[in-house]
């Protein structure tokens, strides 16, 4: 495995750590702001500024943002989102230690199966871990993205008439159009040693600034409407998923020519990001519907 890999894994574990707390704040704050309308998003989302929690959340998930693009620029978008999916699972460490959460066992099993999942990834690592894998077909892409982005508005449209599952469903549709996102720096890092900052310039540059927001605006609404853990681990689950798919689909990502070591990889993903979307949500340690202050 080369420097640039291994440098972009240790940037994809910090992306997971920093995406929870931030995740955690914003979540803080949109409780507490006014609800999000899709007729007016602007005024909705400037409400949500009001907040401080949530501000601090948005700084602290653009410091994350940065984290990632590193990572994606550096390795496989498989290795690194299945960094960021296994990361995941310090959702309820993070919860417990600084928002009043209380991790049971069931959750640390949950942590001990991520870690056997990332052993098998180790294991299978031969042929994806030489280089980053920038490259890809510009129809395959934009099927995928497009695909992406359609299934995310198609959920976030459902959420609107089913109010029971509306928090989930927008989660998942957040995660979707965060995944279409993730994916796009990941064709356009390949232009940065050509373009350098005129990189900032490309029509995909314009679609990432675009999905981005669209996916703040619905996570947003989706933090309103559902509990925080399970909502976040969602929406991280969804992306997660879709972006570790594109290695192969989109940037070509060569899988292990045996067939037990491929089927270790599958193994290795499944864990990973079923360790990381099925941990339960921790209980509060605090009296049920009691505001907890963040350390």
């Amino acid at each position: 495995m080369s420097f640039g890999v291994q440098l972009g894994l240790l940037l994809a574990l910090a992306t997971a750590f920093t995406s929870i707390v931030g995740f955690l704040y914003k979540h803080r704050g949109a409780v507490e702001s006014p609800a999000v309308e899709w007729r007016r998003p602007v005024s909705s989302s400037l409400a949500l500024f009001r907040s401080r929690w949530y501000t601090l959340g948005i700084l602290i998930a653009f410091g994350s943002w940065g984290f990632h693009v590193g990572a994606l620029a550096l390795a496989p978008i498989s290795l690194v989102q299945s960094v960021i999916a296994g990361g995941l699972v310090l959702l309820t460490v993070v919860a417990d230690r600084l928002f009043g959460f209380k991790v049971t066992r069931r959750e640390w099993v949950g942590v001990g199966a991520c870690a056997l999942g990332l052993a098998f990834l180790a294991a299978t690592l031969n042929g994806a871990a030489g280089s980053s894998h920038n490259d890809y077909g510009a129809a395959t892409l934009a099927l995928y993205v497009a695909a992406g982005v359609g299934l995310g508005l198609g959920a976030a449209i459902a959420a609107r008439g089913d109010h029971a599952r509306a928090g989930e469903m927008l989660a998942a549709s957040a995660g979707l159009v965060w995944g279409a996102s993730d994916v796009t720096i990941k064709a356009l890092s390949g232009e940065l040693d050509a373009a350098g900052a005129g990189v900032v310039l490309d029509p995909l540059a314009l679609f990432i600034l675009t999905a981005s927001l669209v996916g703040m605006s619905i996570s947003a609404r989706s933090l309103q409407l559902g509990k925080a853990v399970p909502v976040i681990a969602i929406t991280s689950a969804t992306a997660n998923v879709f972006t570790i798919a594109s290695g192969s689909i989109v940037f070509g990502e060569p899988l292990p020519d045996d067939p037990f070591a491929l089927a270790v990889r599958v193994l290795a993903f499944a864990l990973v990001i079923a360790a990381a979307s099925l941990t339960p949500p921790p209980v509060r340690s605090s009296q049920a519907g009691e505001a907890t202050q963040p350390a």
